[in-house]
């Protein structure tokens, strides 16, 4: 699921990094060509990659019930001996 959410926000980022580009005209050659909306629209695309790049990278908190805690469960018998 992490690789499919990291390949999603690749895409995003590129793809609105493009729409960024020919909205602002320095990628002519499209009909998104120098129209400002598409330049909000890729911002907006590219932000959501970055938000879900994020989402997908962060570390999950773990829970440790007490056998992960102790090892693996086994107990173990300590004694003090006095000479």
């Amino acid at each position: 699921m992490r690789i499919l959410l990291k390949i999603v926000a690749i895409l995003l980022i590129v793809v609105g990094t493009i729409w960024i580009l020919q909205g602002v005209n320095v990628l002519p050659g499209s009909y998104m060509s120098g129209q400002l909306a598409w330049a909000y629209r890729g911002a907006a695309a590219a932000i959501i990659g970055l938000i879900v790049w994020l989402l997908a990278n962060r570390r999950r908190k773990t829970r440790l019930n007490l056998k992960d805690q102790i090892g693996n469960g086994s107990t173990f018998l300590v004694t003090t001996q006095n000479f």
